[in-house]
């Protein structure tokens, strides 16, 4: 498994399996990607961090906020600290100093950084900033671990109601909501603008 947001453990556990018991593993597994999938889909990012650095290039056009007289360059999900920030084109470089991260102590609070503030001029020098770090979040947060074991036990479950319908005997035939409540309330905050 790769990036998934809760271990096939966890699920075995959230749904009364015994973890000895492997007969499943791979249906498990499966419901664990497409869910997390499925999270990154609905919420526009991703909640893993990069195991190296890596660059990505910004057109400040369109990037640059002015805000209590910084100017913030927003980014993509940064997972820790930048250890290279320049601005300039694809020829020519200056690397950028004085720099502050957007929000405060958000790798403290376990949150992705979102912006770079610049006083002054802010982001002159070229018409690009090129970032070097480690992208994604700090850690996986409890909300979309829930959401992931919620979402992957009815992936799971899912194959045993063809044509989304289910049933028992108490309730009679119910047709299956095509979105989980409880896993767009425990998402929804995370949602990028734009998306949803």
């Amino acid at each position: 498994m790769a990036h998934e947001y809760a271990t096939r453990e966890e699920l075995k556990a959230w749904m009364n399996v015994p973890p000895d018991d492997d007969t499943r593993d791979s249906l498990f597994d499966g419901a664990l990607a497409a869910s997390s999938r499925g999270i990154d889909t609905a919420t526009g990012r991703r909640f893993w961090l990069d195991d190296t650095e890596t660059a990505r290039t910004f057109t400040l056009s369109g990037r640059v906020v002015c805000s209590g007289g910084e100017a913030r360059l927003l980014l993509d999900d940064i997972g820790a600290e930048p250890t290279l920030v320049e601005v300039g084109s694809g020829t020519s470089w200056s690397t950028v100093t004085g720099y502050s991260t957007v929000p405060d102590n958000a790798l403290v609070r376990g949150r992705p950084i979102t912006a770079l503030a610049l006083g002054g001029s802010g982001w002159s020098g070229g018409p690009r900033a090129r970032v070097t770090t480690r992208w994604g979040w700090p850690a996986v947060p409890d909300e979309i671990t829930e959401a992931t074991l919620i979402q992957a036990a009815r992936l799971f479950r899912r194959k045993d109601s063809p044509e989304g319908v289910t049933g028992s005997s108490e309730w009679g035939v119910v047709r299956l909501s095509r979105r989980d409540p409880d896993v767009w309330a425990l998402i929804e905050h995370f949602i990028q603008p734009g998306f949803g």
